[in-house]
């Protein structure tokens, strides 16, 4: 991206004035050598944002961002409550995709020898790949319920966790306002196989060692401590969540001629709040991401059963669950007051201080944990929210790394025998089940990690809590 068309708020924060059709500026966070690298398509789109109606403040995009359906992977923006929009762009078709950290009791030296096994046996549990078919079937009546009710009808119905494990859940693992009959049948009939599954492309299961710490104190509230074992998944709501947007564009392009509605990006077709589609749109987001966080539970209960079996008495606890596609209602700053407005987040995640009512419970004083997803062979972090967040970006921070490379790109530059041999070298045992996923997924298609948090330590949105190495990866 041209820098000179940028202004440089700070070493880490850039603008795009308010000109043209923007109803608002465009912030761009990251530092010079991440921004320089950014394509000029997020430029455009970034303008296009602001232009959207509605808008609130600003258009923000992260460091890890790169071009996306619409938004950015990797951007946030507010929309008034009143006489704002939903937008199928702003959120993307794998809603409420996310990741979910499992903590152990165990150090590296206890599975030093028995990493292999481990992600056999997590390959061998959890279904993965394109196709890949759930062992849990599920009535018509019962996939609604869990379009309504989300972790919490897993735990309840299935036994398949614990009571206590919803504190640790973002939004307690069940968004109030979903509405099962907003989603359609064929939606439904995607959703029938895939509960309990990981799917393929960036989504992973990891296997990780605390490396450092770097704050004693929060990593101690957040049940972290250096060389421990824990595992990390990134998953969301599967073909479910892709019909739902797929549904909604559909749904929006006709609703858009009625109304007269015309937009500069046809990848930016959006519903009024109020309006009718727009809130079936909505009321069919909260019930795909419920989806997710059920999806996740299933495998965080297959986690604790593999370590069980492959090590026996081991204790295991959710530290966090998170989404990073999704739309909420929430309490802002706009100007001098505070006011109700639709948070779209685009490959963002929430970052909330304490003093959010929406942060989870145990972490009311620490503020939430944030998981930031290197790529595969890469460190991953553990953040904590910094009180900056909240006005700077809606209390929103990074996901992971993002990409550098599109999946096209890395299937020209990498091949997967050198990945293999490039993991078997950092000591990571990998099992996939497709060698061009693993191709399109090679560490030098994403960003460097360590520059992406960087950056938002820097602009002061979030500061570093651990980092983690990879010892083990299954992929799809």
């Amino acid at each position: 991206m041209q820098l000179s068309r940028l202004h440089r708020v700070s070493d880490y924060e850039w603008m795009i004035p308010k000109h043209d059709s923007m109803n608002c500026d465009g912030h761009i966070i990251g530092s010079q050598k991440i921004v320089e690298a950014m394509d000029e398509k997020i430029y455009e789109q970034l303008k296009n944002i602001a232009s959207l109606p509605g808008i609130l403040e600003k258009a923000v995009v992260l460091p890890d961002a790169h071009i996306g359906y619409g938004f950015p992977i990797g951007s946030v923006a507010a929309f008034d409550k009143s006489d704002g929009i939903v937008c199928v762009g702003g959120v993307g078709f794998d809603i409420n995709c996310g990741v979910r950290m499992v903590t152990t009791n165990l150090i590296y030296q206890d599975i030093e020898k028995k990493v292999e096994a481990l992600i056999k046996a997590f390959f061998k549990v959890v279904p993965c790949g394109v196709g890949a078919v759930s062992k849990i079937k599920l009535s018509k009546k019962e996939m609604l319920e869990v379009l309504e009710k989300g972790a919490s009808w897993v735990i309840r119905q299935r036994g398949m966790g614990r009571e206590e494990e919803l504190d640790f859940l973002e939004d307690r693992g069940e968004i109030e306002g979903a509405d099962p009959e907003a989603v359609s049948e064929e939606a439904l009939k995607r959703e029938k196989y895939q509960l309990g599954t990981l799917g393929s492309g960036n989504h992973y299961l990891e296997l990780q060692v605390v490396e450092e710490v770097f704050d004693i104190e929060k990593a101690r509230v957040f049940g972290l401590f250096k060389n421990q074992v824990v595992v990390t998944f990134h998953t969301g709501s599967r073909g479910l969540g892709h019909q739902v947007g797929t549904d909604y564009l559909q749904i929006f392009a006709d609703s858009a001629k009625k109304h007269k509605i015309s937009v500069k990006d046809k990848e930016l077709l959006y519903a009024p709040v109020h309006s009718e589609e727009g809130k079936l749109y909505f009321g069919a987001v909260k019930a795909a991401s419920n989806f997710a966080f059920a999806n996740r539970q299933i495998i965080s209960h297959y986690v604790q059963e593999v370590f069980n079996e492959v090590i026996k008495d081991v204790e295991t606890n959710t530290m966090y669950d998170m989404g990073h596609n999704t739309i909420k209602e929430e309490t802002h700053k706009i100007g001098s007051s505070r006011k109700k407005v639709i948070v779209h987040r685009k490959g963002s995640t929430r970052n909330f201080s304490g003093k959010m009512h929406e942060t989870a419970k145990p972490y009311k004083v620490s503020g939430q944990p944030v998981i930031a997803g290197g790529s595969m062979g890469t460190a991953s972090y553990v953040l904590v929210s910094k009180e900056d967040a909240l006005e700077k970006t809606f209390g929103s921070t990074i996901h992971g790394a993002g990409r550098i490379l599109s999946r096209n790109e890395a299937r020209k530059f990498f091949d997967y025998e050198t990945l293999l041999k490039e993991m078997e070298n950092k000591k990571i045992f990998l099992k996939a089940k497709s060698k061009e996923s693993v191709v399109e997924e090679a560490p030098s298609a994403y960003k460097d990690i360590e520059e992406v948090v960087l950056s938002i330590t820097k602009a002061n949105l979030s500061q570093r809590v651990a980092r983690l190495r990879p010892i083990g990866v299954m992929k799809g």
